[in-house]
């Protein structure tokens, strides 16, 4: 079963992708590999959804709904460059970036929500990746969560 097929089965919608607030674009491919710019939980009007450090004002289960809907975001992206989420072949290397309260050691476990989406929607063989999940003493606007990723396509 393709990623496409899997969003219907499971009732997942993408939103809208999101429109790049400065300089740069949402993705670039280059040969068989889609570079994903770091996104985050930002809305259509490009204003985020949240905002806050996890650790002090979100607590480790909010940071990793965040990072899922971020993990949306990327998808939507993603599709709007490729055309269908089905041409993807593999998750290759994540960055995901928590924006930590001082003391705050579960990086990994909020960008859980995002890893754990990827494999929802293209399985064990296809979503499951090489990551590095980060504590950032800031990240943009006050979001709580930013995550890039490279995909390999056909």
């Amino acid at each position: 079963m393709g990623a496409e097929s899997r969003l219907k089965e499971k009732n997942i919608a993408l939103p809208p992708p999101n429109t790049p607030v400065a300089n740069y674009v949402g993705a670039v491919r280059a040969g068989q590999l889609l570079f994903v710019s770091g996104h985050g939980p930002l809305r259509t009007d490009g204003k985020p959804s949240m905002r806050g450090k996890v650790g002090r004002e979100l607590s480790t289960e909010q940071g990793y709904q965040v990072a899922r809907e971020v993990g949306l975001n990327l998808l939507a992206t993603t599709r709007a460059s490729l055309g269908s989420l089905d041409k993807v072949k593999r998750v290759v290397k994540v960055l995901g970036m928590v924006n930590s309260a001082d003391g705050f050691g579960d990086q990994p476990k909020v960008i859980n929500g995002f890893s754990d989406l990827m494999v929802e929607v293209f399985g064990e063989a296809i979503g499951k990746h090489a990551r590095s999940a980060v504590g950032m003493a800031e990240l943009p606007m006050g979001i709580p969560v930013e995550i890039e990723m490279v995909l390999e396509v056909e």
